[in-house]
């Protein structure tokens, strides 16, 4: 995919004196209070950030936070929390905040080898419905616009595609252009075999992304209430377990897909039951064949983590969205733990995404085994359906002039 990067900017010296605007993602998760509870995404923004700033660029930062009303800004609204803690992660001379500024839109003073945080841009009106002189407003105010939010990625609002189409210069920061080569590397120039695991509580929310890789990937590794569903497509029973039986005829055609092109959908051979969905609800490992009506199937069990951990290991690419099992209760954690070493201990190149799976990449301290954890939600399981990304999309039209 050919995007402007904004590294190659910077190596061209071209960024010294210029105006830049990073669009960031810094909706990071906070208390009844205020307080941030977790900052990795300001973290992640600070590479950008710094790449400009020693270049000598005039920088200007923006993001949403939560969820604001378009010209009804509320003190909850303020990005004044993110502003303290990115100018403390920075240093001098921002260890007491990095300057923060309201009602933005129609002018901006930073001088160069300087930032500052754009108050959340989701409060301006038409933000979210990517108004055109919005946009041209906000293009106006930078000479080079970088996207570094692929959290975003996805949305074609004001400050993620439409200043993109109007700034004199358009390119992507280094976060995206990281998610960018990860992707290509696993989804378009994939070192064979590749295979996928797409786990979930519903086959409905994930089905396009199912069909998709269906015609891509050499298997396709279903769990949670999705590996149910296909459980029953085989005829195999699944007891009281939560499965959605209006989408056999889908299970069924993405496993005759597979199977066209010489692929697979491993169906469990042995599960982990229980009578109650309680963490301390005893747990029961069982041949799939004698699953008994009254029991709930919440793990994979130990002879099917095995399989899929040895043809993980043999994988060239890995992509990861979901656990297989519940793997928040111990007793049923087991089979996505197994999955995960497996990866971990694979030569395979390893993307992964979703709130579940970097939960239970943290939880298992996999992170640095894992090739590429990717920092989008949405945007991630878009990318898996095959769609492309309006920032992408954007991006790619600006490189090519």
């Amino acid at each position: 995919m050919k995007v402007l990067r904004f590294s190659d900017l910077v190596a061209a010296g071209k960024v010294a004196g210029q105006r830049v605007f990073i669009r960031a993602d810094l909706n990071v998760p906070q208390d009844d209070a205020g307080r941030i509870t977790e900052d990795t995404r300001i973290r992640a923004s600070l590479p950008c950030i710094r790449m400009a700033l020693d270049a000598g660029a005039a920088v200007m930062v923006t993001s949403h936070l939560g969820r604001p009303t378009e010209g009804a800004f509320k003190p909850e609204d303020s990005l004044a929390p993110v502003a303290q803690r990115m100018g403390e992660l920075l240093g001098p001379p921002y260890q007491d905040g990095v300057p923060l500024r309201a009602d933005w839109v129609d002018g901006v003073e930073v001088q160069p080898g300087q930032v500052v945080l754009l108050e959340n841009c989701r409060v301006n009106k038409g933000e979210k419905k990517n108004d055109e002189a919005l946009a041209r407003k906000m293009a106006a105010l930078c000479d080079i616009f970088v996207h570094d939010a692929f959290g975003t990625a996805h949305r074609a609002e004001a400050t993620t595609y439409g200043i993109a189409q109007f700034a004199k210069v358009a390119c992507a920061g280094p976060l995206l252009a990281a998610e960018i080569d990860a992707i290509t590397k696993a989804l378009a120039q994939p070192r064979r075999p590749l295979l996928a695991i797409v786990a979930g509580s519903k086959v409905s929310t994930k089905l396009s992304i199912l069909q998709s890789l269906a015609k891509n990937v050499d298997g396709l590794i279903v769990g949670g209430g999705i590996a149910n569903t296909f459980l029953l497509a085989e005829g195999l029973p699944i007891g009281k377990s939560l499965a959605e039986p209006a989408l056999l005829d889908e299970a069924k055609a993405v496993i005759a897909a597979m199977k066209t092109r010489g692929a697979a959908v491993p169906i469990p051979v042995d599960v982990v039951t229980a009578k109650e969905f309680k963490a301390d609800a005893p747990a029961t490992v069982k041949k799939v064949a004698d699953v008994a009506a009254d029991d709930l199937i919440l793990d994979i069990g130990p002879q099917t983590a095995a399989i899929l951990a040895a043809q993980l290991k043999a994988a060239g690419t890995i992509v990861w969205n979901g656990p297989v099992g519940v793997f928040e209760f111990d007793a049923f954690a087991r089979g996505t733990e197994a999955v995960a070493r497996a990866i971990a201990e694979s030569n395979a190149f390893s993307i992964a995404g979703g709130g579940d799976t970097l939960a239970a990449i943290a939880k298992y301290g996999i992170d640095k085994d894992v090739g590429y954890i990717s920092t989008g939600g949405g945007a991630f399981l878009e990318v898996l359906e095959g769609k492309t990304l309006p920032a992408f999309e954007i991006l790619g039209r600006r490189a090519d002039g």
